[in-house]
């Protein structure tokens, strides 16, 4: 009886401390937080041929373009990104809801 009581407690203590853990890669709407691993506006500036490794390494593939502004998906984590090119490289980086991809 006290060793069922004392796995009920461990369990008890891991799932809240799961439920406290906060979630620094994404907002409430569904973009990634400023500054994490998934935010691509730091790509902003950057060449174009050199940064589009880049953000595959992150997760991302191209879904589609329309003229010189690419959207960028990462299924894993949902983020979506539209990059604007100009004079090759990245003009603007706006990180979008996933429905937006």
């Amino acid at each position: 009886m006290i060793r069922k009581l004392k796995i009920t407690a461990i369990a008890v203590a891991i799932l809240l401390l799961a439920a406290c853990a906060a979630d620094t890669a994404s907002t409430e709407a569904g973009r990634p937080a400023v500054g994490s691993e998934y935010d691509l506006s730091s790509f902003e500036g950057a060449r174009a041929g050199q940064a589009e490794m880049g953000i595959q390494n992150l997760g991302y593939e191209l879904i589609r373009t329309e003229g010189l502004t690419a959207y960028w998906f990462n299924r894993s984590t949902g983020a979506c990104a539209r990059i604007v090119t100009g004079d090759g490289r990245y003009q603007s980086v706006t990180m979008l809801p996933a429905e937006d991809c």
